[in-house]
């Protein structure tokens, strides 16, 4: 199974400092065309980025996948073409297993950067960045892993 879900109320205060009526407003990703491969991400509020500066971006989102399954996120092509913005990381990785987990409930933060030179603004609701879903292929000889995701991100060392 595949979806999109927003986290908590609570959890969405608590990493964003907003309330119930901007919680209201989350919109879940989606594709804008049938032929998208991406599922845009949308920004929960107006963010100004300075020449240089990095934001990590709560998205209010959390997803479910199967197990042999990742989330890939990207900026989206026509902020990095026209602005210069870029993820922090070049692409996230979503794990399966960082859904629900006791850290933050698999909230997803997307850290980006203005490399450009020009203030760039971003208002509520702008689609910012895009997931795509993807399988995965494991090596044939890899040990079993008896180990499971404690907390949120950066838990698994």
């Amino acid at each position: 199974m595949r979806k999109f879900e927003k986290i908590s109320l609570k959890q969405f205060v608590k990493d964003t400092g907003l309330a119930e009526k901007e919680y209201n407003e989350v919109t879940l990703p989606h594709r804008a065309t049938s032929n998208s491969a991406g599922y845009d991400f949308h920004i929960l509020k107006d963010t100004v980025l300075k020449p240089g500066e990095i934001k990590k971006i709560p998205t209010a989102i959390k997803t479910q996948m199967n197990n042999d399954e990742v989330l890939m996120i990207y900026i989206r092509s026509s902020l990095g073409f026209k602005y210069n913005l870029r993820l922090c990381n070049q692409t996230g990785i979503i794990d399966s297993d960082y859904y629900n987990n006791e850290n933050n409930e698999g909230h997803i933060f997307i850290a980006i950067q203005n490399e450009g030179k020009e203030t760039v603004n971003l208002q509520a609701s702008d689609r910012f960045a895009q997931g795509i879903f993807m399988k995965y292929l494991t090596a044939d000889d890899e040990e079993e892993i008896n180990t499971s995701r404690t907390g949120g991100m950066g838990s698994t060392n």
